[in-house]
């Protein structure tokens, strides 16, 4: 007499755990979301509103944004701002990167330098932006106060513009560039010891080692690295807002920053700061796909063009020739 065996599925437990993830995201990401949205084809003003009505015309908003220079300039400067600060944060990052996983410049602790680097990361932006407002303070400050003593006259940063977005950028630079070293080094790691073996044995220096092998290996590292830096570079907030008010003359006034202002600084323009954040959006998801088609593997791209007209000349032949059998 055979025994028969029940089967039982595990699969449904999977999605048993999988529930709260699914209500706290509904709840707390996909509904603010869809609300902010909606928001932006609204004319929603003032706390406690409730008269909701759409604008008329319904791209209202979207219309005085495009003419706002105040928004212009919130985005002109969150780029530039991202741009001063993102470049020199992958070239410094690059070259640590590359020194402290390299066997043949192995210093002692390494792990301490790691960790020393890596630190401003930890620290909350807005005691950074507190703590380098007293730094440039003027007329006394500690920045001041060195230049004083080395014969150079005072300056007052915090009311020059491009001082001020100086100072911002270094900021950030100096913040992430620990984190990004970090990342990077773990994409060395990842290379396969073989091929800089194979390439020692064939005479190949360190510089030939570099950028023949190291970068065209790191390039789904650096693309990850450069997408999310643009997610959060045009996303600054703490510390231009804390570090001088997006002042002077709005000089660091990011698009962020824009969108608290006029939504939670006294106007309350919900729907004109709903109408912002989906501009933005709009343009990281643009900038994005673009960042995600330059950095492509064309070879592997040109492998896969080339299978897909394969399989479809393949399909192509066996219709004809179905037609033909048929035919006879």
């Amino acid at each position: 007499m055979k025994q028969k065996h029940s089967k039982i599925s595990y699969a449904k437990y999977g999605y048993y755990f999988a529930i709260p993830f699914m209500v706290a995201w509904l709840l707390f990401m996909a509904y603010p979301i869809i609300y902010t949205i909606l928001l932006g084809f609204t004319n929603l003003k003032g706390v406690g509103n409730t008269n909701l009505q759409w604008s008329k015309p319904l791209f209202n908003n979207f219309a005085k944004l495009s003419k706002n220079v105040t928004f212009i300039k919130s985005i002109k400067n969150t780029f530039i701002i991202w741009v001063t600060n993102f470049i020199p944060q992958m070239v410094f990052a690059l070259a640590l990167a590359a020194w402290f996983s390299n066997d043949a410049t192995r210093i002692k602790g390494r792990g301490f330098f790691k960790v020393v680097f890596y630190m401003p990361n930890i620290i909350t932006a807005a005691s950074v932006a507190i703590l380098f407002n007293a730094l440039f303070s003027y007329p006394v400050g500690p920045v001041n106060s060195i230049l004083e003593s080395l014969g150079f006259a005072k300056f007052n940063f915090i009311q020059s513009p491009t001082a001020s977005r100086l100072i911002v950028s270094f900021v950030q630079f100096w913040q992430w560039y620990g984190y990004t070293m970090i990342v990077l080094i773990s994409g060395i790691l990842g290379i396969s010891p073989d091929i800089f073996e194979a390439a020692e044995i064939d005479g190949a220096n360190g510089a030939q080692k570099f950028f023949k092998i190291t970068l065209p290996n790191l390039r789904t590292i650096m693309l990850f690295t450069l997408v999310t830096s643009l997610i959060g570079g045009l996303q600054m907030f703490d510390i231009p807002k804390l570090f001088n008010l997006g002042g002077p003359d709005n000089s660091t006034i990011t698009a962020s920053v824009y969108i608290y202002d006029i939504a939670f600084g006294g106007s309350y323009l919900y729907a004109r700061a709903s109408a912002a954040s989906m501009v933005m959006f709009v343009i990281i998801a643009i900038l994005s796909a673009i960042m995600f088609f330059m950095m492509r593997d064309k070879e592997e791209a040109k492998f896969h063009k080339a299978e897909k007209a394969r399989i479809k000349a393949y399909k192509k032949e066996q219709k004809a020739l179905a037609k033909q059998g048929g035919s006879k």
